[in-house]
């Protein structure tokens, strides 16, 4: 199985190498300026502030929380590449802006940022409505044989060409359909604009409500809220897409800087009573941190891989 964007299992939780009295000696020599990838208002945008909020409050820390969207992450990791590496900017992004998104562009290497922690990882799942009648992604390839035209809603290029994999290894086609970001997949489904489509934890509210199903978990093990629904290996697939959001900092970041900021954010992310903890628990299956060298290792095969999924895509 090739390894789109894998975090193992057993690294959740047990990578937790920072404790708050790393933090503790270290100070930034200003405020911190926190780049977020993400429009405002969405998941990954409160996750990040809720996070901000939280390192003002335990450590005195002025964080300057503001939006440097577009391409998938890239316009923010190469604002953060070009700041000062002494602690004073970083940067909420994905794994998937290093690996698949950066040798698709061809924009550089992983190398232009430091990496810092991971904070959550993703519900990927094929989504529909529970109205639309499909109890697995099964249900969906046998209407597609039936004739019936399926509109599949992505919010990134790897989402597109893992769409477009999976049609391909079971004779469908589907009408892949680009959208920016998760809520806007979640709106298409509601307006009926799509009919089934990519949630990376969004959907949770809707799927607890037994409105929105998942049809199949796009990631590398099973879904939280829905841990019976099918592998995409059970449908010939051999990608999956287990996205991370992380913190990144500039190129040659000062070690003390990275140590001290990683170690914060751990602190936050997996302290249950922070409201960072709750909300991640809540949109993203709960807090994932993992940082230092098996966070470099974990970006670059990401990196590395995305071209076996581009590849599968373009035959």
């Amino acid at each position: 199985m090739k390894m789109i964007l894998r975090a193992a299992a057993a690294a959740a939780g047990l990578a937790v190498l920072a404790t708050g009295a790393l933090a503790a000696d270290w100070t930034p020599p200003g405020p911190i300026k926190l780049m977020i990838a993400f429009r405002a208002g969405g998941g990954a945008d409160t996750q990040a502030r809720l996070i901000a909020e939280e390192l003002e409050a335990r450590h005195g820390w002025k964080i300057i929380p503001e939006q440097v969207t577009g391409k998938g992450g890239l316009n923010a990791a190469k604002a953060i590449s070009g700041e000062n590496p002494d602690g004073t900017a970083i940067a909420m992004i994905v794994t998937e802006t290093l690996g698949y998104n950066l040798r698709a562009a061809n924009a550089g290497s992983p190398d232009m940022v430091t990496p810092l922690t991971t904070t959550a990882g993703s519900q990927m799942a094929v989504v529909a409505l529970t109205s639309a009648g499909y109890k697995t992604l099964a249900d969906v390839i046998a209407a597609a044989k039936g004739g019936t035209a399926i509109r599949f809603g992505v919010m990134s290029p790897s989402l597109a060409d893992l769409a477009y994999v999976i049609g391909k290894e079971n004779g469908i086609e589907f009408n892949i359909v680009s959208v920016k970001g998760g809520k806007a997949v979640m709106n298409g489904l509601t307006a009926g604009d799509i009919d089934v489509g990519f949630g990376a934890g969004i959907q949770a509210k809707a799927v607890s409500a037994g409105d929105m199903v998942e049809l199949a978990s796009v990631k590398s093990e099973p879904l939280a809220n829905s841990p019976d629904a099918p592998m995409l290996t059970e449908f010939g697939v051999e990608f999956y897409n287990d996205t991370m959001f992380m913190l990144a900092g500039p190129k040659g970041m000062d070690p003390a800087a990275r140590a001290a900021i990683s170690a914060a954010i751990q602190d936050i992310v997996n302290d249950p009573n922070s409201k960072a903890n709750q909300f991640i628990a809540k949109g993203f299956g709960g807090a994932v941190t993992i940082s230092g060298d098996e966070l470099d290792a974990i970006i670059a095969k990401a990196y590395s891989d995305a071209d076996a999924l581009m590849a599968a895509s373009a035959e």
